[in-house]
């Protein structure tokens, strides 16, 4: 069985790299699906009965790892140092620092690696992160699966 649930930030990027208007200082109103797989519990008298998972505890989960991490930050690539120093001389400024461009794909794979972890074996039904679809603009997104994380 697999269950989603959607959750929305807003954060800050550039592509340093790109050819076009990517390129510039720009923020995106992104939204975040996460899809669990896992069995449904069968325990009469536990509050998860006929769940696979708590989907507030679903959201709860990725606000305290990603979601609040990533919310009103500047999601910079490490990399890029003249955009680096600038953000570094704002105090105060929330800044996420990246090991790789920001795109969507990047930033698909990193939700993934960063929330997979915590979600394994969280209420002991064989549960596992299936998919992170993160959407950039309503019609542009990126899935990342288990396949593409082990290879």
């Amino acid at each position: 069985m697999q269950i989603t649930r959607r959750l929305e930030f807003d954060a800050g990027h550039r592509i340093p790299d790109h050819d076009s208007q990517c390129r510039h200082l720009h923020g995106h109103r992104y939204a975040l699906e996460i899809t669990l797989a896992g069995q449904v519990i069968h325990k009469p008298n536990d509050p998860a009965n006929g769940m696979v998972m708590d989907f507030g505890r679903i959201k709860e989960i990725a606000r305290e790892h990603l979601v609040d991490r990533w919310d009103h930050a500047f999601l910079a690539y490490a990399g890029d140092t003249q955009l680096t120093s600038l953000l570094a001389a704002i105090p105060g400024h929330k800044t996420v620092l990246l090991d790789a461009v920001p795109t969507v794909e990047n930033l698909a794979l990193e939700a993934f690696r960063i929330l997979d972890p915590v979600y394994v074996h969280t209420y002991g039904n064989s549960l596992t992160l299936a998919r992170v679809r993160l959407y950039e603009t309503p019609n542009c997104w990126a899935d990342v699966g288990r396949h593409a994380v082990l290879d």
